[in-house]
């Protein structure tokens, strides 16, 4: 609790956002909710919180994935309020900031991961495939994510955008080695979905 709440609450008390608009002060902060949501979110795919059973940690999963792509939406289109033509630059890759790049590459695989999500049972991919592929673009995520929220010199507090970011790709790193830990040993059992 105190990983998510203090990056929000140090980015609240930041002289910079004195001169701001409401909505570019929206845009920043959807984005420093959507950072803290990637803190959850593997915890929650693997079960990992306490208090929580495997089958409500997972459905817990899907609705935080739901308030992130919301809050993708809101930062993009906040900023797209306060300037069109920064957006435009960011979104084709020609912006001269390279926090804007690994942001939208963020952004894409948030979409993609969503997408994938609901369109599952569509696709009828065996269930490890659809964990892979899942996975991998939550990996872009954060890494995107990470990089973005770390090059950028904004309202975010130092310290805690670090100590952030560095729980938020921890948390994904031990997911993802769990995975693999677990897939390993389903393989030689013979057990793989």
């Amino acid at each position: 609790m105190i990983a998510v709440v203090v990056p929000i609450a140090a980015a609240a008390v930041s002289p910079l956002l004195a001169w701001r608009e409401p909505v570019y002060i929206l845009a920043g902060f959807a984005g420093i909710f959507g950072m803290t949501l990637l803190l959850v979110q593997p915890l929650l795919a693997a079960g990992e919180l306490p208090g929580l059973s495997v089958v409500a940690s997972r459905r817990c999963h899907r609705g935080v994935g739901v308030v992130l792509v919301l809050a993708v939406l809101i930062h993009v289109a906040a900023l797209w309020i306060t300037s069109p033509p920064d957006v435009i630059d960011a979104l084709s890759f020609a912006s001269p900031t390279q926090f804007s790049a690994w942001g939208v590459i963020a952004m894409w695989a948030v979409f993609a991961t969503a997408l994938l999500a609901a369109v599952r049972r569509r696709l009828r991919l065996r269930l490890w495939a659809w964990r892979i592929a899942h996975t991998a673009l939550g990996a872009v995520i954060v890494v995107g994510t990470v990089v973005h929220a770390v090059l950028i010199d904004g309202t975010m507090e130092a310290i805690s955008k670090v100590a952030l970011s560095v729980l938020v790709v921890a948390a994904t790193a031990k997911v993802i080695l769990d995975m693999i830990g677990a897939a390993n040993r389903r393989r030689s059992k013979g057990t793989l979905d």
